[in-house]
C-alpha cells in the first residue's frame, strides 16, 4: 500500500451555529457554501436558550480538512457560537473547533467517541511546566472546559430542530 492510500481523503462532519444575529445568518450560509461549492440552504430556528438569536445544524460530507476550513469561514463573525466537527477517518484524527464570543476559538482532536485526545508530548510539556492548580488550569484549557460550559446551555436548545446536509465532491 502506498503512502497516498494510508489516509482517507473524504470524511463528515457537523456544523452547529448555535447563536447567531438574524442579520449574520445569509453570510453564515453564504461562507459554508463557499467552502463546500454546495448551497447551504439551512433551516434557522429561534435559539430558546437566546431570545433574539437564531440557530441552525448542518452535516456536511468532504475532503478531510474541511473542518478546519468551515471554522476559519465562520469566525469572521466574531458574534457566533458555534461548534465544527470533523468525523475521525483512516489514518486521521477527528476535530472539533468551538468559538464563543469573548473566548475565540479553541480546536481539540477527538477520538471515534468524540473525547478530546491530548498527545502524549503535550501532557508531558504541562506536567513539566508545572504542578497543582497550574496544571489543573492547563488540562481545562487543552480540554476546551471553558468552551464547553458556554456553550452548554446553547446545545440543549437544538433538540428537535431539522438537519441540512451538505456534500462537497472530493478531488
Amino acid at each position: 500500500m502506498g503512502v497516498a492510500e494510508q489516509f482517507a481523503d473524504r470524511t463528515t462532519g457537523v456544523v452547529y451555529v448555535h447563536s447567531s444575529p438574524a442579520a449574520v445568518c445569509p453570510h453564515v450560509e453564504w461562507a459554508l457554501s463557499g467552502t463546500l461549492d454546495s448551497r447551504a440552504g439551512l433551516k434557522w430556528t429561534a435559539q430558546p436558550s437566546a431570545p433574539g438569536l437564531l440557530r441552525s445544524t448542518c452535516s456536511w460530507a468532504g475532503p478531510v480538512g474541511t473542518g478546519a476550513r468551515l471554522a476559519k469561514a465562520l469566525r469572521a463573525w466574531p458574534v457566533l457560537r458555534f461548534e465544527v466537527t470533523e468525523d475521525p477517518s483512516d489514518g486521521v484524527d477527528g476535530e472539533r473547533f468551538s468559538h464563543v464570543p469573548g473566548l475565540g476559538l479553541w480546536r481539540g482532536s477527538t477520538s471515534a467517541n468524540g473525547d478530546v485526545v491530548l498527545g502524549e508530548m503535550r501532557l508531558r510539556t504541562m506536567m513539566a511546566a508545572g504542578a497543582g492548580e497550574h496544571l489543573a488550569a492547563e488540562l481545562d484549557s487543552a480540554l476546551g472546559t471553558a468552551w464547553d460550559e458556554a456553550l452548554e446551555p446553547f446545545r440543549s436548545g437544538g433538540e428537535g430542530c431539522e438537519v441540512t446536509w451538505l456534500h462537497r465532491s472530493v478531488g
